[in-house]
């Protein structure tokens, strides 16, 4: 199963309506995970500082270094300097909510970045022509034709859908949306599309529940060591619980009309749900806490005055991306 060569990377999404979870790797890069923390949002019917904590460094947050208080608010003023885009010496819900989605999506920005400088460009963009040089080479061996042929289609397909203004090249932002159609609106489409091809194998145009559960199990490999590691119970026709649990999942929560089959927008719930609510919320809440004037928005003073909240807590101790701040 593949998603065209420059891969798209997805991450597995775990949802309250989840009953198990496949130990199928493919399978659950899918879905496009838009947790800001594995941390419980409330502990013991408060707020938990540690979902603060990573909400608001992402993924640098598991990795801590001793930090005094004062050195812990120098170093967080430098990013609210950053955060504060308009410069106008108060940082509002709207700019916060931006941070917290940055620095969720920055594994996408260092990954364009890498692969950026590792292409040919042509007056700053990149053309299909260099990127299909550099990506499958001049030459391929016939006996593969069919599989070179529709990996190339595929990406030029996705290449087309990036290239917004049509110019026949990709900017940087335009190649980012080409490496990460899952986080950018306009390509979508493509993801579920791409989704449905490498699913829907009688290609009638939806998704069964047998080629759902077939994405997902394959029985012939379910003697393999990684499902041994991972496959859990079985039931008494010797499939894994969480196969049966899949199917649960199709029937109470995929398929929304109850037709027996996934479209293309049951498709496109299920693989990329609503990315951006909970930065809202924990920028609310951000806010609410430090506001003590009460005004709508954070003066740097307000955010350093409740640095604790931003950064550490007494479980978290302070982020190691105050240590590496020029990186943000």
């Amino acid at each position: 199963m593949k998603l065209g060569s420059a891969g798209v990377a997805l991450a597995l999404l775990t949802s309250s309506c989840c009953i198990a979870l496949p130990p199928n790797k493919e399978h659950k890069e899918r879905v496009v995970d838009v947790k800001l923390s594995n941390k419980e949002h409330d502990l013991n019917g408060e707020h938990n500082a540690d979902y603060d904590h990573d909400a608001f460094m992402g993924k640098e947050a598991g990795e801590f270094e001793d930090l005094t208080p004062e050195e812990s608010r120098k170093r967080l003023g430098m990013i609210v300097d950053k955060i504060d885009k308009d410069h106008d010496l108060f940082v509002t819900e709207q700019e916060l909510q931006q941070w917290i989605q940055y620095v969720q999506k920055k594994y996408v920005l260092e990954d364009t970045d890498r692969m950026w400088k590792d292409h040919e460009l042509d007056g700053g963009a990149l053309s299909w022509d260099s990127y299909r040089k550099r990506t499958y080479g001049y030459e391929y061996d016939p006996d593969e034709e069919q599989d070179f042929a529709e990996m190339v289609k595929r990406d030029e397909r996705k290449f087309k859908q990036a290239d917004q203004d049509g110019d026949g090249k990709l900017t940087k932002e335009e190649f980012a949306a080409f490496l990460h159609p899952e986080e950018h609106d306009h390509m979508k489409d493509i993801v579920v599309l791409e989704t449905m091809e490498d699913i829907d194998k009688d290609k009638d145009g939806k998704i069964s529940l047998e080629e759902y559960i077939a994405d997902i199990y394959d029985p012939e490999e379910d003697d393999d060591d990684e499902h041994d590691d991972n496959g859990g119970d079985e039931n008494h026709d010797g499939v894994p619980d969480w196969v049966d649990s899949e199917r649960e999942q199709f029937v109470l929560f995929r398929d929304k009309n109850r037709d027996g089959h996934l479209d293309p927008d049951e498709v496109g719930h299920w693989i990329i749900p609503e990315s951006y609510e909970n930065s809202i919320t924990e920028a609310k809440h951000l806010t609410m806490v430090s506001d003590q004037d009460g005004d709508g928005k954070l003066t740097k003073q307000e955010i350093l005055d409740k640095y604790d909240v931003f950064v550490g807590s007494q479980a978290t101790d302070f982020g190691d991306a105050l240590n590496r701040h020029d990186e943000f």
